[in-house]
């Protein structure tokens, strides 16, 4: 068994690290270029949307309001948005450029808060449950990661206690979204996206602690609109007001 020697503000940084590394290379070096070593960046780079994933759904399961919490990442959706677009040269106003890739991940973040509550819900009947659930993936299909990630936030929070189903049922999910990448966008990124599987074991050394600091969520929500804020910048002094990934302009 894996020593659990990781708490949550460790595998937050790396995230935040990781996510930082492949937004830059992003912006940096548009096209999905094939060099091996902005490959390997980019796998680097998906570190981070699996632990993301992985402590929406420890939020939910800690947190002492989760309408509020619910009501913090929408906030921080609607703040996203425009960072996120700004960086990578995205029409702010969605479906002029594509269906693909029109507002950041923080959208199906809080729509996955919203479907674990769903999920959880005993005022529901099953069969109530499951049109819900097909809309909310409706609603985030556009988004970066698409509706995977309610979906994964899905199997992680449901199969809470068991990591081999959590992994599992995650993994799946990124099948679907690699799937969709290679036949629709390009098909070495799409391959990259198994990259995700690299976050498992270190997931699996999660020590179920926060870590001394209290701060860490409120980094991630500052920092997350200003590294963005940083790559439309970047990308505007090197290459102009273009995009530079799936549904630019």
């Amino acid at each position: 068994m894996p020593r659990k020697i990781l708490n949550g503000n460790q595998l937050k940084t790396l995230a935040l690290t990781a996510m930082t590394v492949d937004h830059m290379v992003s912006v940096m070096f548009p096209g999905y270029p094939t060099d091996w070593w902005l490959i390997l960046l980019h796998l680097f780079g998906r570190l981070a949307a699996p632990v993301f994933w992985f402590f929406v759904a420890e939020g939910y399961y800690y947190t002492r309001d989760r309408r509020k919490y619910a009501e913090r990442l929408l906030l921080f959706a609607v703040i996203g948005h425009f960072a996120y677009n700004f960086a990578f040269g995205i029409p702010f106003i969605p479906f002029q450029t594509s269906v693909f890739n029109q507002t950041s991940v923080l959208w199906p973040l809080f729509w996955g808060v919203v479907a674990l509550g769903i999920q959880d819900s005993t005022r529901l009947r099953e069969w109530q449950k499951t049109p819900l659930i097909l809309g909310i993936c409706a609603l985030t299909f556009c988004a970066d990661w698409s509706c995977i990630a309610v979906l994964a936030i899905l199997q992680i929070g449901g199969n809470r206690g068991n990591f081999k189903r959590q992994m599992a049922g995650m993994m799946v999910c990124v099948a679907m979204y690699a799937a969709v990448y290679i036949l629709f966008i390009d098909p070495v990124y799409g391959a990259i996206q198994f990259g995700t599987a690299l976050t498992i074991p270190l997931l699996r050394c999660y020590n179920g602690t926060r870590g001394r600091w209290k701060g860490m969520k409120w980094l991630f929500y500052a920092y997350y609109p200003l590294h963005l804020a940083v790559c439309g910048l970047l990308r505007i002094a090197m290459h102009g007001n273009i995009g530079v990934m799936a549904g630019g302009a």
